[in-house]
């Protein structure tokens, strides 16, 4: 079986859980607490397996994979029967497009470890911090919201009427910045798909609170 290795409020984790989901694969949830004891994801038996010190991590059998998309990509190419991505080239570029604007635009700056950074080591204030999430969620956001809208490809979610990798990275972006109480009023069209996706039962079990590790 299929383990993965996740913190219920990962994003990146999240995504995983989401196309998981979406494809009907069974698997094994592997908890890493990324605060609990300074951060269970700096022991030397997960840096074994992802060096980063990073969620998520997959196994399949002997084979570990780290990088969200990446494992996103891998699950694709293996487990095609339920397709994230769709059929043709053209579309499948705008579909990772929509998909790098978050996980390479927006999430990297506002990674746990970043924000550690900021007010570990650098000594920002935790009302300055919120301003610094707040500022490149927003700015992603905006970005997002000009893609999807008006755009030829998008349906009642990202690309069509059927859920896929635009949308396993858009929601837990969208979670995020629920979190973090940002007016989510400017971008209707990401807020439109995101309500879409939140009824279907694969984003549902996917869910932080749906996650055994939930707090």
């Amino acid at each position: 079986m299929l383990q993965l290795y996740t913190y219920f409020r990962s994003s990146a984790a999240y995504r995983v859980r989401i196309a998981l989901h979406l494809k009907g694969l069974a698997y094994q949830s592997m908890p890493v607490h990324l605060l609990r004891d300074g951060g269970e994801q700096l022991r030397e038996d997960y840096r074994a397996l992802n060096p980063a010190a990073l969620v998520p991590t997959l196994k399949d059998g002997e084979l570990v994979l780290t990088q969200s998309l990446a494992i996103l990509e891998y699950l694709e190419e293996t487990r095609p029967a339920v397709p994230l991505l769709p059929a043709d080239a053209v579309s499948r570029a705008r579909v990772r497009a929509l998909a790098l604007t978050i996980a390479c635009d927006i999430h990297p700056v506002n990674n746990l470890r970043v924000l550690k950074y900021l007010s570990d080591t650098l000594e920002v204030d935790g009302e300055a911090r919120v301003a610094w999430y707040r500022h490149w969620i927003e700015l992603g956001l905006g970005t997002l919201e000009q893609l999807l809208t008006p755009a030829a490809g998008t349906g009642r979610f990202c690309h069509g009427d059927t859920p896929g990798l635009a949308d396993c990275c858009l929601v837990p972006q969208v979670f995020n910045a629920n979190r973090f109480q940002v007016d989510m009023a400017p971008y209707p069209t990401v807020l439109r798909i995101a309500k879409e996706c939140a009824g279907l039962d694969a984003f549902i079990a996917a869910h932080p609170e749906q996650q055994p590790d939930a707090e």
